[in-house]
C-alpha cells in the first residue's frame, strides 16, 4: 500500500489533516535526510515568515483535496 491511496476522506477534518501529511511528505521527498531536517527545523519553528508559508502551503493542499471530495456535499 502507498503512503497515499486516496485523496477521499469522510470529513473536513481528515481532509485537513490529509493536507498536513501532503505538505510534510512534500519536505520529507525534497529532503530526505532526516538530520538535515532536525538541523533546519529550529531555524523555521521560531520564523513568523516561515510559519506564514507552511499555512498558505497546508491550505492549497486542502483545497486539493476539498475539490477531490467534492466539498464534502452528498
Amino acid at each position: 500500500m502507498t503512503w497515499l491511496p486516496s485523496l477521499m476522506t469522510a470529513t473536513p477534518e481528515e481532509g485537513f489533516d490529509l493536507a498536513i501529511k501532503l505538505s510534510r511528505m512534500a519536505v520529507k521527498k525534497t529532503q530526505p535526510d532526516d538530520a538535515a531536517r532536525s538541523r533546519m527545523r529550529p531555524d523555521y519553528a521560531n520564523n513568523a515568515d516561515s510559519l506564514t508559508m507552511v499555512s498558505q502551503v497546508v491550505a492549497a493542499n486542502f483545497q486539493t483535496v476539498a475539490a477531490a471530495n467534492n466539498y464534502w456535499r452528498n
